[in-house]
């Protein structure tokens, strides 16, 4: 089987690429939406370039593709960019997309590319998109909608996962999840740039059953990035700058590279 991760960066896209490959299948690359607007309902916008250093870190071939954002159209503009991918185009990411859009809209500026960030060149079609979504029944629903048109199979491993199980795993088999951003009562800024352990997943939990948020965060109530995980070779070591607004809070990860 080969497959593609649709891979945000976060502990849940971390997850699913470590179901693939324990499943034994060949991950071609991974795929990450950059939204280039302020704003989607289907992708997460922040720190999602570490997707690039993780997929360097594994390596797997990256392919960061340029999304509006915008709700009618970033479906069709994702579909789009995969069917050459799917079928095993020959193209590389640099013959589909002008060197200006890869500087501005898929990987920052001020971060270097890396030596091992691999271009995909699948040379045989795709079978499957492993995504890893949660409860999320319109993200799921537009996935499989599109998977269908592509004639691929879609995975969704974690689909109505125990929260706290998911949590409690993710840190038991060493993914390395890291809080960029906090928007619930009960989560204030000491938690930006945390790295989940046994000791402060228990924390969440209680604030999560005191303030009645998901401890999951699938409601938004916060974001992660993984810097660390069982299926990549070297962490991510990362350099950022903390604001909090006295409700809600955030990192802006200016630099990060692998170590």
């Amino acid at each position: 089987m080969r497959v593609l991760i649709l891979s945000s960066g976060g502990k849940d896209s971390s997850y699913a690429t470590w179901w693939a490959m324990m499943r034994g299948w060949e991950v071609v690359g991974m795929v990450t939406v950059r939204i280039t607007d302020s704003d989607s309902m289907m992708f997460q916008v922040p720190s999602t370039a570490l997707a690039g250093l993780q997929a360097a870190s594994a390596g797997i071939p990256w392919l960061p593709i340029p999304v509006s954002g915008d709700e009618n159209s970033e479906m069709d503009e994702l579909e789009q960019a995969l069917q050459n991918v799917v079928k095993g185009s020959r193209k590389t990411r640099s013959e589909i997309w002008s060197s200006d859009e890869k500087s501005n809209a898929c990987w920052p500026a001020e971060w270097a590319w890396p030596e091992e960030l691999i271009r995909l060149r699948p040379e045989q079609p795709i079978d499957a998109l492993v995504v890893g979504a949660l409860r999320s029944d319109y993200q799921k629903t537009r996935i499989e909608q599109m998977c269908q048109r592509l004639d691929i199979i879609s995975y969704c491993p974690l689909w109505h996962h125990n929260g706290i199980s998911h949590m409690r795993d993710l840190v038991a088999h060493n993914h390395k999840v890291m809080m960029t951003s906090v928007t619930s009562d009960g989560l204030g800024e000491e938690w930006l740039g945390r790295i989940l352990d046994s000791d402060n997943l228990a924390e969440l939990e209680k604030l999560a059953e005191t303030f009645r948020f998901n401890v999951d965060g699938e409601g938004g109530e916060f974001e992660t990035a993984v810097v660390g995980a069982p299926w990549m070779n070297r962490r991510i070591d990362t350099h950022y700058t903390q604001h909090w607004t006295g409700r809600r809070g955030w990192l802006d990860i200016w630099a990060a590279e692998l170590v």
